[in-house]
């Protein structure tokens, strides 16, 4: 709308930059998506000289100036990019100040795209530091204003330039299936394809394994639990994805917390000991993924679910290889800066 408007006025004191053509601003506005004035002032820089690749390169050293300058304030909004290709799924989570930049189309498109470097980058399980360092290094892939050709660190600076908010690449997470398992992934409150403010991946191992091309029913049929069990991480948020992923520790200090209580109850011991495998079994209940109570309209167990859908793709055996389960802003402090 105020395009026509801005140009007349970025035009106006352009006799003194003989150099520097309306054409050019424009493309080079196109091209970066930076403000008109800034471009002008990109094009007329006596080390540019009119040249439009070296006047890119200007407005992201630019670029990379303002959101530096910005780093230090809190971004709790943004979004949550989920990307599924074949037995691996990826979920990448990048944050924005305002949730009026978390619905801008170039950052969903930001999002999108580096949840497609995530699993060249990420492998499963590494811790999220890791992982954050390793994701800025890889190249963001499509290109389009933001970021054409740099990676994924660079792109995530570039836009909080051009935005002038605070971004911050916050986490990622790879979970693989292995050779003829599958992956899935779903998103809560999607504004696009695969992006949304709420995020789950799943990895399921098959035994045996399935052949998608040869058995597409039974890839579909486990797909559609992948789809199921996502939803469930997103809805019902377990720990872990069995009792054997819970760390031992965990387990001990539970058991001495729930073995104190009952005691305090002056119950005899044999029964103490029934009353802490009681409660145990609920703390499972509530902390792993295929103990708990199904939430997305079946009824039971998760594991019952489970067990069905292995028999539907032609009685395999099917296991919860790992989850990952991102909520966008979820302990950023809204009051503090998180670099």
């Amino acid at each position: 709308g105020d395009g026509g408007r801005s140009a007349l006025r970025a035009a106006a004191p352009m006799r003194r930059h003989l150099s520097v053509s309306v054409a050019a601003i424009k493309e080079l506005r196109t091209r970066t998506g930076a403000p008109m004035m800034e471009c002008k002032h990109a094009l007329a820089d006596p080390e540019v000289g009119g040249d439009l690749e070296a006047a890119v390169d200007w407005l992201r050293r630019k670029g990379m100036a303002a959101a530096s300058k910005k780093a230090g304030r809190s971004a709790a909004h943004g979004l949550v990019g989920v990307h599924v290709d074949g037995a691996t799924a990826a979920i990448v989570e990048i944050n924005s100040e305002t949730d009026f930049v978390g619905r801008n189309d170039m950052f969903k498109s930001l999002v999108q795209r580096a949840s497609k470097a995530v699993a060249g980058a990420v492998e499963p399980g590494v811790d999220a530091a890791a992982a954050v360092e390793a994701l800025r290094e890889v190249a963001l892939p499509g290109g389009d204003t933001v970021g054409a050709d740099c990676n994924v660190g660079d792109g995530v600076t570039e836009l909080a330039g051009k935005v002038r908010e605070n971004l911050v690449l916050r986490r990622a997470a790879t979970v693989h299936a292995g050779e003829g398992g599958v992956a899935a992934a779903y998103v809560h409150n999607t504004v696009g394809d695969g992006i949304g403010t709420i995020g789950a991946v799943v990895a399921l191992r098959a035994d045996p394994p399935v052949d998608a091309a040869a058995d597409a029913d039974h890839a579909t049929a486990l797909a559609d639990l992948g789809r199921k069990l996502a939803m469930q991480v997103v809805a019902a948020r377990p720990q872990f994805a069995s009792r054997d992923e819970v760390p031992a520790e965990a387990l001990e200090r539970e058991r001495a917390v729930l073995r104190e209580q009952a005691l305090a109850s002056g119950k005899p011991e044999a029964i103490v000991d029934k009353m802490v495998q009681g409660r145990l079994n609920k703390f499972f209940g509530e902390t792993v993924l295929v103990e708990q109570e199904c939430v997305v309209g079946e009824e039971g167990k998760v594991s019952k679910l489970v067990a069905a859908a292995g028999k539907a793709a032609g009685g395999r055996k099917v296991e919860v290889v790992s989850f990952a389960h991102f909520v966008v802003g979820e302990g950023v402090d809204a009051g503090e800066g998180e670099e």
